[in-house]
């Protein structure tokens, strides 16, 4: 009798899930996709009164959802935050800084303020949701948003693709530490997506006409071309993945 293999589960019921900068765009997208796929869900961003608010529709649903404010620059409180809500299952961290300059303009300020968040930041985030499942004796799949920028360059764009690079290189070092004890690290790099935040970009006509030039499938990403790939890394098809960057870029950097 022929044995077909098993397809892989994207179940998450049972797990619990830190998801920071969870209040609008990709992080909002993702925490909907972890709840709605079972997971418990913690939603974590600096403003309390939006996380309530997110909380409460997302209990309105039927899902479970509650909430944890802390700012991730803050490296010793968020430490402590996820020491006392956690483990989490999994991490998914969406919390980003973007100061767009040219490299001859950037200032010391522009640049710690873009490493904070999106290096120094993630790093310790991550560092502090793996120390929770390492004590735990449990796996875990730690995922961080990087950027297209992490693979390329681009202009005014110097200090955010140096913090997104960095961040590349710092999920490859940890996927090999912890990989043993089977937590997962990996990144997701998005191409320009079209959220409240990136509204300005594409209300400018050559900014768009520039972005759509350069992803081959002609349009901008919308959260929902994330949420896929989110569950994926979090839920057990993605096994067998760790250390990787998982571009969602339209083709941009396919030349």
């Amino acid at each position: 009798m022929t044995r077909f293999p098993t397809t892989p589960s994207f179940d998450l019921t049972g797990k619990h899930a830190l998801v920071v900068g969870a209040t609008s765009g990709i992080g909002f997208g993702a925490a909907t996709a972890l709840a709605a796929a079972g997971a418990h869900v913690t939603l974590s961003a600096r403003t309390r009164s939006n996380l309530e608010r997110v909380a409460g529709h997302m209990v309105e649903q039927g899902w479970m959802a509650d909430i944890l404010a802390m700012d991730i620059t803050d490296v010793g409180a968020t430490a402590q935050a996820v020491a006392d809500n956690g483990p989490f299952d999994i991490l998914m961290n969406s919390a980003g800084q973007a100061r767009h300059t040219l490299a001859t303009q950037t200032t010391p300020d522009d640049f710690d303020a873009v490493m904070d968040v999106n290096l120094r930041g993630a790093y310790f985030l991550t560092q502090a949701v793996a120390k929770g499942l390492l004590a735990a004796g449990k796996p875990g799949s730690l995922i961080n948003i990087a950027s297209q920028m992490a693979h390329v360059g681009g202009l005014d764009r110097a200090a955010y693709c140096a913090s997104k690079f960095a961040v590349e290189g710092f999920t490859k070092a940890m996927a090999i530490e912890w990989g043993p004890r089977k937590i997962r690290v990996n990144t997701i790099c998005p191409t320009f997506v079209l959220t409240p935040l990136t509204k300005p970009t594409f209300d400018d006509p050559q900014k768009r006409q520039w972005i759509e030039r350069m992803i081959k499938l002609g349009r901008p990403a919308e959260v929902e071309d994330i949420m896929g790939m989110v569950l994926y890394l979090a839920s057990d098809a993605s096994a067998m993945v760790t250390g990787a960057s998982m571009l969602i870029d339209g083709g941009w950097t396919a030349d």
